[in-house]
């Protein structure tokens, strides 16, 4: 029954085409975490309170179209004001930041939130810091650690190539072949045995990812292993792990590395290493006790 409503909330969320209609979502469910707390209802917090930042996002959104940030609205003819609507500057002003969160970013907030059984706020996502970017790109501050690098490369026999990498991020790679963010490894051609940890903005990410399945799948590479967020609830993350013919869902968070290669810190989110190629045996005897291995593909 509570999956029931709250997957109702979320439909009728989508549905939603005016402030008003999202601020009453976003009252009701205020309302039943209020109720959830007094019955100690830990699960019904948890779905209520993202409801509520669901749709505090939403109504940042539709009050930044209308240029309602301070009770001003952009076009003239828009009579309705913040007071009209029941909502404060400081709601207005709040709401509309949490709308400008990039989604990637504010879906990865909520999911770790859920993950580890708490609730999901608006103030917490406000202090989100710069995002996480864990990928080899000379734009980027954050490397793999050598350790699980050494991990793809005992599992393939080798790395002949890194689409996405930068001379910093070579030096622990150390392959034949790499693509820096200038050089754009999506148009270029890859070979043997790849080592991808794609860059994390989107749509980036996802490209990377369908190009490593496609050229797998098209006999262009010989092995590849993917590192990446374990996105389960992504349709880039789901088609690239049904292609994959084993996956590691690693222990805890990676700590990722700075442009000095010092460790700085683990992303909000777990990661999993997506193995392509024949190697199983050899993927699963290097990754088996850094996480849960699991054979998709003999």
């Amino acid at each position: 029954m509570k999956l029931i409503r709250y997957e109702a909330a979320r439909s009728a969320l989508q549905a939603a085409q005016s402030v008003d209609e999202v601020k009453d979502i976003r009252d009701k469910a205020q309302a039943m975490a209020a109720y959830a707390r007094q019955a100690k209802d830990t699960e019904l917090v948890e779905w209520a309170t993202e409801i509520k930042v669901r749709a505090e996002r939403r109504a940042g959104e539709l009050l930044h179209e209308t240029g309602l940030l301070e009770g001003r609205p952009k076009k003239a003819s828009t009579d309705t004001r913040l007071s009209d609507l029941g909502i404060s500057y400081d709601q207005s002003s709040r709401w509309q930041k949490l709308a400008a969160i990039p989604e990637d970013r504010f879906e990865q907030a909520v999911a770790a939130a859920k993950e580890t059984a708490r609730e999901v706020t608006t103030a917490a996502l406000l202090r989100l810091d710069k995002p996480h970017v864990s990928h080899n790109s000379g734009e980027n501050e954050w490397y793999t650690p050598p350790e699980i690098i050494e991990r793809a490369r005992r599992a393939m026999g080798g790395i002949d190539c890194d689409p996405a990498s930068s001379a910093i991020a070579n030096r622990n790679v150390k392959a034949d072949l790499y693509y820096t963010v200038s050089e754009n490894g999506l148009t270029k051609g890859w070979r043997g045995r790849v080592w991808l940890n794609p860059p994390y903005a989107q749509p980036l990410c996802a490209q990377f990812c369908e190009a490593v399945t496609h050229r797998f799948l098209s006999n262009e590479i010989e092995q590849a292993c993917v590192l990446v967020n374990n996105a389960t609830e992504t349709e880039w993350f789901g088609r690239l792990h049904r292609a994959s013919t084993a996956v590691c869902f690693l222990d805890g968070r990676v700590k990722f590395l700075d442009k000095a290669l010092t460790p700085i810190g683990a992303p909000l989110q777990g990661q999993a290493a997506l193995y392509f190629g024949k190697r199983l045996a050899s993927f699963a005897a290097s990754f088996s006790n850094i996480g849960r291995v699991t054979v998709l593909h003999g």
